[in-house]
């Protein structure tokens, strides 16, 4: 993170505004127009943290940017989730302000000075745009209204988080209360408000102001059933303190989904008349096969794994499994010769199996290193631009 000495301070833009880019060639050079127009009486700065699969966007923040210097750009290669995406942006930012706003144009860039005037005259630690604080309506179409609305009460009835919005995607904070909950920030997922509000012992100061979604210029829509679940496990995550992180919440949820898949088959291969050792070894091996699979897709699906990676990934998480059998087998095994109930000493040996799993894969199989995406900033290598950084 950037120096916080007061002559430091003294020579920093007022805000740095991040904006995250995923596939969204077509609206960032509008964005960046816009956002230079409504800024123009304001020393600020835009960082563009890219996780496009291909470097049409890059391309075309590096164009900007060759005459505006205000704007750099920071790739990530094969990252994915906004919430490390905004952490690697606020993280390289010089401003005593942080903001962060959509690339795809849905956000007004006009927010961002409004945002600035309240935080002024209020003297909030957070600003937050809030597509429910009027009868105009969000903005969303009826799908992406109700998953909405469902993020907002879980985080409201879990965590007392006293904003309207707690979903939104654009909102500014004073560097200072930044500093305060950067080392408890998950960074799992796509909202990142939630672990902004709800990673301090108190809540900030944070005033709102209304806006209401544009219609999209480029991109894809982020929201879906998996941002929900993401979500889910980062409000547990906030709701203990830390003791179950997001990841492991939705390492177990796999694991149960994993297990069902065990049980379906082996009955039904059981009743194809199969011998039950045979059809165990079957239905262990897709079993293990289904969770690393939802892993990728759900668990560290901001470190997912394609290509050979996938398969050497499948590797090790197929002997991170075989060490879990292991414990698990002792750890049972010893209990019920305790005398310990025979679902007693089982379960126990499931969750510390479950836990060995969890933390084995996460550092064999997914590897923040290897997949440029956990919360810390990684070394990746930028776009080769004299006004881009390294994250």
């Amino acid at each position: 993170m950037p120096s916080s000495s007061p002559a430091a301070l003294q020579a920093a833009p007022t805000v740095s505004v991040v904006i995250c880019t995923l596939n969204e060639h077509e609206a960032i050079g509008p964005v960046l127009r816009e956002l230079a127009a409504h800024l123009q009486h304001v020393d600020y700065e835009a960082i563009v943290v890219d996780d496009s699969d291909d470097e049409r966007t890059a391309q075309a923040v590096t164009a900007y940017a060759a005459d505006n210097p205000a704007v750099r750009l920071v790739r990530r290669r094969g990252g994915r989730g906004l919430a490390a995406a905004a952490i690697a942006g606020w993280d390289s930012a010089r401003g005593r302000c942080l903001a962060i706003m959509d690339g795809d144009g849905q956000h007004d860039p006009a927010l961002i000075a409004r945002m600035l005037r309240r935080m002024r005259d209020s003297e909030a630690e957070v600003v937050v745009a809030s597509r429910y604080l009027d009868a105009s309506g969000s903005g969303l179409c009826r799908h992406r209204h109700a998953l909405s609305r469902v993020g907002v009460r879980l985080s409201q009835a879990l965590l007392g988080l006293g904003v309207a919005d707690p979903m939104s995607g654009c909102f500014l904070m004073r560097r200072s209360w930044y500093r305060q909950v950067r080392p408890q920030l998950s960074g799992v997922g796509f909202k990142i408000l939630v672990d902004v509000l709800a990673s301090a012992r108190r809540r900030p100061y944070t005033v709102q102001v209304p806006t209401q979604l544009r219609r999209r210029r480029g991109g894809a829509s982020k929201l879906d059933t998996r941002v929900v679940a993401e979500l889910a496990a980062l409000l547990l995550e906030k709701r203990t303190r830390g003791w179950l992180p997001a990841r492991m919440s939705l390492f177990f949820a796999v694991g149960l989904s994993g297990m069902g898949v065990h049980l379906l088959l082996l009955g039904a291969l059981l009743m194809l008349g199969m011998t039950f050792w045979l059809a165990q070894l079957l239905a262990i091996c897709t079993a293990m096969g289904w969770n690393f699979q939802c892993n990728n897709l759900l668990t560290f699906r901001d470190r997912r794994l394609s290509g050979m990676r996938l398969l050497h990934g499948m590797a090790m998480f197929y002997a991170a499994c075989l060490g879990g059998a292991i414990l698990s087998e002792l750890i049972g095994s010893g209990l019920h010769a305790l005398r310990l109930p025979w679902w007693l000493a089982g379960a126990a040996g499931a969750l510390a199996a479950g836990g060995w799993n969890y933390h084995a894969a996460k550092r064999s199989a997914w590897r923040p290193e290897d997949a440029a995406a956990g919360v810390a900033p990684s070394r990746d290598t930028v776009a080769a631009s004299p006004l881009a950084m390294k994250e």
